[in-house]
């Protein structure tokens, strides 16, 4: 539907690498990803994964995590590209709405003459699970 309203198609591949980094709960790497759609498509390669991807991330229904090279779901459709996003170890990650936040770092970020081209906030931190693990 959220892709129908867009004007976008949700083809059967792409909905399955969606489904996949929904089962997984965490950041997934695109070769695990691949990994996983081998088990149902034995053809699957490199660039069928990468292409979905690129479409799921275009139009906000996934992350790039940037710092240790994976891949989220979004979890807030909405605020997507204006969220704070904070990276556990293990690779869960959770969304934050930080629409004041990116706004204001959009300001600073402008008086100092740069312009901002990628607008996702990284943090690392330690979910709960981690954080019980270390103790």
């Amino acid at each position: 539907m959220y892709c129908q309203k867009r004007g976008e198609l949700l083809t059967p591949l792409r909905q399955k690498v969606l489904s996949l980094l929904l089962q997984s709960g965490r950041a997934t790497k695109a070769y695990t990803l691949l990994d996983e759609m081998r088990k149902i498509h034995s053809g699957s390669a490199p660039p069928t994964v990468y292409r979905a991807l690129d479409f799921l991330q275009s139009v906000g229904l996934v992350h790039r995590i940037e710092s240790i090279n994976a891949f989220a779901v979004c979890h807030n459709l909405t605020h997507c590209r204006q969220g704070i996003l904070i990276v556990c170890q293990c690779g869960a990650v959770a969304e934050i709405d930080a629409w004041g936040i990116h706004h204001v770092l959009v300001d600073k970020i402008a008086s100092t003459g740069f312009t901002l081209i990628q607008g996702e906030l990284e943090l690392k931190g330690l979910c709960a699970e981690c954080v019980i693990k270390s103790l």
